[in-house]
C-alpha cells in the first residue's frame, strides 16, 4: 500500500517538484495550497505524513501544526521553513511538528526526512512496560509521559528519544546512536540538529531546562538520563 503525503504549501511549484519527484518513489501525493483545507482533509482521511509551510496566507503553517495535533495526535509532521535560525525550528517544534526541513531544500534530504517520519509514524509497537526513574515514568503501550502524575505532551520523535534514553537509564548514548535509532542511519553526523530536539525536550521536562535533572549531557559522547 502507497504511503499518503499531504503536501500544504501555497506556491504550487512546491507541489509539483515534491509530487514529481516522490511519486515515482511509490507516493501518493495530495496537495494543498490552504492550511485550513488540510486541516478538513485530515479529518475526512488518512495520510502517513504531512508537509506543512510555515509562511502561509490566512492561517500560518504554526497555527495549523497546533490544530493539527488537536485532531491527530500520531501523525508526522515536518515543518518547511525559509527560515534557518534555531529560534524558528524551536518554535516549530513547540508547535507539535515531529521534524523540519530548510528551504530551498536538496530532495535527496527531503526524501530522507519523509521515509524517516513514516517510519516513525509506522514503527511497531515498544515494550508495554512502564519505565520509572524517580519522579517520571514512560508508558510505551500509551506512549504517555508523566511527571510527578502529570502527562507531558510530547511529539512521536520527542517520546521516542526519551524511550532510548530511559531504556539506557544512567548509560551514555552517543550522538550517533540516537540519530541512527530515530531518524536512520543517513543522519548519524547531524548533531547541531539533535541538539535543537534536546533543548525543546529539556523545556517540556526539565523544572529548570538551564540546569537539567533528568536529560544530562555527556560531554563529547551524548546523551544519558540520571539514574
Amino acid at each position: 500500500m502507497k504511503a499518503r503525503l499531504l503536501v500544504v504549501d501555497d506556491e504550487i511549484a512546491i507541489h509539483k517538484v515534491i509530487a514529481s519527484t516522490l511519486r515515482p518513489l511509490g507516493f501518493d501525493v495530495v496537495g494543498s495550497a490552504r492550511a485550513e483545507e488540510a486541516i478538513s482533509l485530515i479529518g475526512l482521511s488518512h495520510f502517513d505524513t504531512v508537509l506543512l509551510d510555515i509562511n502561509m496566507p490566512g492561517m500560518g503553517g504554526i497555527e495549523a501544526c497546533r490544530a493539527i495535533r488537536r485532531i491527530a495526535p500520531t501523525l508526522p509532521i515536518l515543518m518547511l521553513t525559509v527560515r534557518n535560525s534555531v529560534d524558528d525550528k524551536v518554535e516549530a517544534l513547540e508547535a507539535g511538528a515531529d521534524d523540519y526541513v530548510t528551504k530551498p531544500f536538496a530532495i535527496r534530504e527531503l526524501v530522507a526526512r519523509v521515509n524517516a517520519a513514516i517510519r516513525r509514524g509506522q514503527s511497531p509497537a515498544l515494550a508495554s512496560t512502564p519505565i520509572s526513574v524517580g519522579d517520571v515514568s514512560l508508558c510505551s503501550k500509551n506512549r504517555v509521559f508523566l511527571k510527578r502524575g502529570t502527562p507531558i505532551p510530547l511529539t512521536r520523535t520527542q517520546f521516542d528519544i526519551l524511550h532510548l534514553l530511559m531504556c539506557n537509564e544512567g548509560q551514555p548514548v552517543t550522538h550517533k546512536k540516537i540519530l541512527s535509532t530515530i531518524w536512520g542511519a543517513e543522519f548519524k553526523d547531524h548533531i547541531e540538529y539533535l541538539r535543537t530536539y534536546v533543548r525543546e525536550l529539556r523545556k517540556r521536562i526539565e523544572d529548570d531546562p538551564a540546569h537539567p535533572q533528568y536529560l544530562l549531557t555527556a560531554p563529547y559522547v551524548g546523551y544519558r538520563f540520571r539514574e
